[in-house]
């Protein structure tokens, strides 16, 4: 069901997996605009590339051997940062965002590490009201300037394992 991205063919599987569900998902709550801003500085194959050098994890998320989806984590002294969970919008409301925090706990225990955190668009309701069912609390928020105008407004939330 997850396997961890090595290699170009499956970067780019991402990226294009990224592609299509965040102007999906995210153009009624940041607009088409940033969401280009956002997939070339984030979520471009180079900017995976980047950021799995810098020891983020990616994981493709497969049902019935279909890439539907994405995550990635990174550890942060004693807790795991949850970066990100995207699921194409058919795939949804299946469980797969249940099975893909269960799998982030499981990494995180097997570190021995005490808590997930994530930080989510406050304007993201359906993923804020999923991750609270998952066990997630709100710990405050983070505004944060990515550059071009355009900021990140989002509540900072955590899991205690």
């Amino acid at each position: 069901m997850f396997i961890k991205v090595k290699d170009k063919n499956q970067i780019e599987t991402v990226e294009k997996l990224a592609k299509d569900i965040w102007i999906e998902h995210y153009t009624p709550i940041i607009g088409k605009s940033q969401i280009s801003y956002m997939l070339d500085k984030f979520q471009s194959a180079a900017a995976i590339s980047s950021q799995i050098d810098k020891d983020m994890e990616y994981f493709l998320i497969l049902d019935e051997g279909k890439e539907i989806g994405y995550m990635a984590v990174e550890q942060r002294k004693d807790e795991l940062f949850l970066s990100k969970i995207y699921i194409m919008a058919s795939m949804r409301g299946r469980g797969l965002g249940k099975k893909a925090v269960d799998f982030t706990v499981k990494i995180a225990r097997k570190r021995k590490l005490g808590k997930i955190i994530l930080t989510v668009n406050k304007n993201n309701l359906s993923s804020v009201k999923a991750y609270e069912k998952m066990g997630f609390v709100k710990r405050g928020t983070v505004i944060q300037d990515i550059g071009n105008g355009f900021v990140m407004d989002d509540y900072r939330m955590e899991k205690v394992i």
